[in-house]
Parts: C-alpha cells; structure tokens; sequence
C-alpha cells in the first residue's frame, strides 16, 4: 500500500483587530511544509502594541503562531499567547506584517502522518470480530494514558515492521507517538497463516502456581494475604516476566537495539469487578475473584486503553503515570488491544493479523475460580482464558520512540515493512 499524503484544505481566514490594527485586502496563501499548514496573512498596523482579538476562522485549538517565519518590515515584533489566542505586535512606528499560523499536530498526529497513514472516526462495533481491514487504513482512534491512540483493526496489510532482526507487527500508535508493536518471527507472515515461527516459545508458564489471587500478576505479592494491597504487590517477577526479560536483555539489548525503544505503560490490570454476583471475592488469597477486563470484554464489549491504577501500570522510570517496577521496558499485549484488533471472546477468528495458529498469552487477568486465570489468544484466534501454570506461546511487545517511528522507512507492507535507520 502505498503512503498517503495527508490534503489539507485552503482556509478562507476572516480577522477580526482590536484598535486600528487592519488587514490588507488581499487572497489568502497556504503552505505544506513538513505536515504543518502555514496559514499566511498581512496586516498593517500603526505604532504601537496592538492585540488581535480575535481569529474568527482560525479553530480554538490545535493552531499556534510561527514567530520564527512571522516578521514585520519596521522591525516590529511579535508575539502569541497560545491561552487567549491572541498575536500582539510591538512596534515603535507604523508596520507592516506577515503572520504564519501552523498546525500543532499531536505526537500520535505527527507519527500518523509519518506513516503516511489516515484514521476513521469513531468505534467499530466490538460485538462483532474483525475479518476484514474495516476502513482505509485499517486505524480507529481511542484515548490511551498518553493522548489519542490509533490502533489497527482486522486483516489489515499495512502493519508490518522489521527490527532488531524480527518481524514485528503494529498494535497501534501509542498517545505519545511511540509506536506499540508484537513480535511476529524471523520471516514475515501472512494473516491466517498458522507458524509457531511467529512465537518466541510455545510453552512458557504465565506463572508456576496457581491455586492464589496473586499468580495473575505480572509481578506479585504475599500469597495467603487477606490485603489487598500485599496481595497484588509488585514484588515477585511471573515467570513469564522472567522469560520475556531474559529474551529482551539476549535479542534487544546485547544486540545494541535498545536505544530505539521506549519506556511505556504495559498494563496489568488487576482491578476487581463486582458486575458479577456470584464472584463476591475481593482479589485476595482464594476468595472467587472476577477481573475488570472479564468484564469489560466478556461481558459488556468494550475495550478501553486507560490503565486504570496505577500499581497495574507497568513502566521502568517514569513513576508520573507509571509504577517504575519493570527492569525492561517490553512486556505483553492486554486483552482490550487484542479485541480492538478484532478478537472476540469465545469466538474463532483466523483471519485478523494477531492469529498465530498456537496460543499466546496476554497481560490481563480473567479471573479466580479455584485457579488463577489470565486472558490469551487461542490457537483458533479467539480471545479467551487459560490457568497460568499452562504452558502457552509467548509473543513479546515493545514501544519504539516517537523520535524513530516518525522516521521510518518502507510502506507497512509485508514486501516493504516500515525500518528503523
């Protein structure tokens, strides 16, 4: 699929200036310059300060003034003020300006767009899975932690990234403009083909035990606990984290890759539900126990990308929005992306790009009920649950950083994947 340029229209800009600030009678211009609309105007303007009071044209948002291009023929000056939405010119005789007004496209926007890549408004229908690349570029938008996530959806074809030696396909841009993406082998593979070449191992642990709350934690607590608190403390590594680490520090970092990669939230989220009565347990030891994402994707159909407490917010430094308890930052993919992505509870599906042919674990805890339970993709493409002492397929998840996703090279394709460098 080839890139898409991003078309944006000219705008017809009405001003309106307080005092006797005036605009020249003229046409409009617009510019295209590195994914940013200059917005071009002259005004003329006595001496003094003077304010623009208003841009009546111009959207309340997502525009600032470009004071390095703007300049003024006597020498004025200028300056905006991004909370009123007002341009100022101080001058000390009767000027003549050129105003440029540029896009202030988001990180998400900015990586979007570097990807050559458009998304449609709003939701899908998440009671239905998703066989198909259901819109032009397979991308729907969804609030994450950082700001606006794009996230892919269905049999799409434009998702495909080489690095660090594998192939890896795109989850979604992340808020921030990092891009969240799923190892999928040594060789690039079709969707629906079934390789257990797309798993870094096909029989790994979600955790060795089973019969406490605990065990479905990325990391855990006091096994035995009445707290909550030391129940779902972080500290103990799953075995799977142990795993997931050691392949991280062999294949990313011992190979000199890691500088590409990013530091964001993998959530685990390990907050209780009581949608269900006859799960009264309130996560500790062996009380009946249903989890939030059982919930949200069993039950209601609605995927979100917030993690909702912080404990669960699994990151390596940052401790603003994240809990800083990982040693690496790779991790797995929640249950709420893997139904964005099209997987439906219960429900076979081989034609949307996570199916593997083989089970894979996610980082979202199902439930307990006798055993701890975590949420995975099934051989047969389904999202469902399995007891964390099974042995199942193990696909790691990284973030590569706004800096290097927005210089990538390729299409997204499986003959041209985007490149790091």
């Amino acid at each position: 699929m080839n890139k898409r340029k991003i078309i944006l229209s000219v705008l017809c800009i009405m001003l309106v200036f307080s005092i006797s600030l005036i605009v020249f009678n003229r046409e409009d211009k617009t510019i295209l310059t590195d994914n940013d609309l200059s917005i071009y105007l002259e005004t003329e303007a006595n001496s003094g300060e003077y304010t623009l009071s208003e841009l009546t044209s111009i959207p309340d948002s997502g525009y600032e003034l470009n004071t390095e291009k703007s300049e003024c023929s006597n020498g004025g000056t200028l300056s905006w003020d991004s909370n009123s939405k007002t341009v100022s010119l101080s001058s000390s005789r009767e000027d003549k300006c050129t105003l440029y007004f540029n896009i202030k496209l988001s990180e998400s926007e900015k990586t979007l767009a570097a990807l050559g890549l458009t998304a449609k408004e709003g939701n899908p229908d998440f009671n239905t899975k998703a066989t198909t690349d259901e819109t032009a570029d397979g991308l729907y938008a969804m609030e994450d932690d950082y700001g606006t996530s794009y996230y892919f959806r269905g049999a799409v074809e434009n998702n495909y990234v080489y690095f660090a030696g594998y192939y890896w396909r795109i989850i979604r841009i992340n808020g921030d403009g990092s891009l969240r993406i799923i190892y999928d082998g040594t060789s690039a593979h079709e969707n629906g083909e079934s390789s257990t070449n797309r798993l870094v191992s096909t029989s790994v642990a979600y955790n060795s035990s089973y019969n406490d709350n605990a065990y479905v934690g990325y990391m855990y607590g006091t096994t035995g606990s009445s707290s909550y608190e030391e129940t779902h403390a972080n500290t103990n590594n799953s075995t799977i984290k142990t795993y997931i680490d050691n392949w991280y520090k062999t294949n990313i970092v011992d190979k000199g890759y890691a500088e590409a990669v990013s530091d964001e939230i993998f959530c685990n989220d390990r907050e209780v539900s009581t949608a269900d009565s006859s799960y009264t347990g309130d996560g500790t030891g062996t009380t009946k126990t249903s989890y939030k994402a059982r919930e949200r994707l069993d039950t209601n159909k609605s995927p979100q990308l917030t993690c909702t407490q912080k404990n669960d917010a699994f990151t390596v430094s940052d401790e603003e929005k994240g809990n800083g308890d990982l040693t690496y930052p790779v991790g797995l993919i929640t249950a709420d992306e893997i139904a964005l992505a099209g997987g439906k509870y219960n429900t076979t599906n081989s034609s949307y790009y996570l199916y593997k042919g083989s089970y894979y674990w996610s980082a979202s805890p199902f439930d307990f009920y006798g055993d701890a339970t975590v949420f995975g993709v099934y051989n047969i493409g389904y999202l469902g649950d399995n007891g964390v002492d099974f042995t199942n397929g193990v696909a790691p998840v990284i973030n590569l950083s706004a800096d290097y996703c927005q210089q990538l090279g390729g299409i997204g394709s499986i003959e041209d994947p985007y490149t790091v460098g």
